[in-house]
């Protein structure tokens, strides 16, 4: 069950539009009228596929990498990998935006 609602999300962010993730984001943000949320969504947008996906998974979906694993069909260790590849281009990309 828990897989069948992690495809059903995977599809879901697929078809999601940048649109409305901002829209869901503004909720998020508590009102307070902050574009941070904007940058990291372009960030996020601009992974790899892959990535995108695990980051999805792992964090919006609440997802174990086990899980995520059968999901995307790889083995656990390539989420592991997918996922420090993600960590490590976002902090780049966010850390060059900070100087």
């Amino acid at each position: 069950m828990v897989l069948r609602e992690a495809r059903r999300l995977a599809r879901a962010e697929r078809h999601l539009s940048l649109d409305q993730v901002g829209e869901e984001a503004e909720v998020a943000t508590n009102g307070d009228g902050s574009s941070e949320w904007e940058g990291i969504r372009r960030y996020i947008s601009a992974l790899p596929q892959r990535q995108r996906e695990a980051i999805f998974l792992r964090y919006f979906a609440d997802l174990d990498y086990r899980t995520i694993a059968r999901v995307l069909e790889v083995e656990p260790g390539t989420v592991s990998a997918t996922l420090s590849a993600a960590h490590q281009t976002l902090r780049k990309r966010l850390e060059a935006k900070t100087r």
